[in-house]
């Protein structure tokens, strides 16, 4: 499997997971809160938001237009920090953790 299918099916994983636990939202945030300059949109959106609506979609696009990916990148600290005692959050810190693997220069 090539590393853009490995990513898709990593996203899907992470998205079934925040549905799963409760984390994953009908109602987008406005066009201001995405538009925020700040990492993660700390800002202005939870992590499980940022996920949903940032974070997700971009790997998606890139997956999805066979772009080039990131060359190296670490969410699973973020993620891992938002959501301690949060519902699934070891199991979707498991899939962040998963996904940063394959952005680590020993993956390459």
């Amino acid at each position: 499997m090539s590393k853009h299918q490995d990513v898709k099916v990593l996203l899907v994983s992470l998205q079934q997971e925040l549905e799963h636990y409760g984390h994953w939202q009908r109602v987008p945030p406005s066009d201001e809160a995405l538009s925020s300059v700040e990492p993660f949109s700390v800002d202005v959106l939870t992590c499980a938001e940022w996920l949903q609506w940032v974070f997700i979609p971009k790997m998606h696009h890139l997956v999805d237009h066979d772009l080039p990916l990131p060359s190296a990148f670490s969410i699973s600290p973020y993620v891992e920090e938002a959501l301690k005692g949060a519902h699934g959050h070891e199991t979707i810190v498991r899939v962040t953790k998963d996904i940063d693997a394959l952005f680590q220069p020993s993956s390459q």
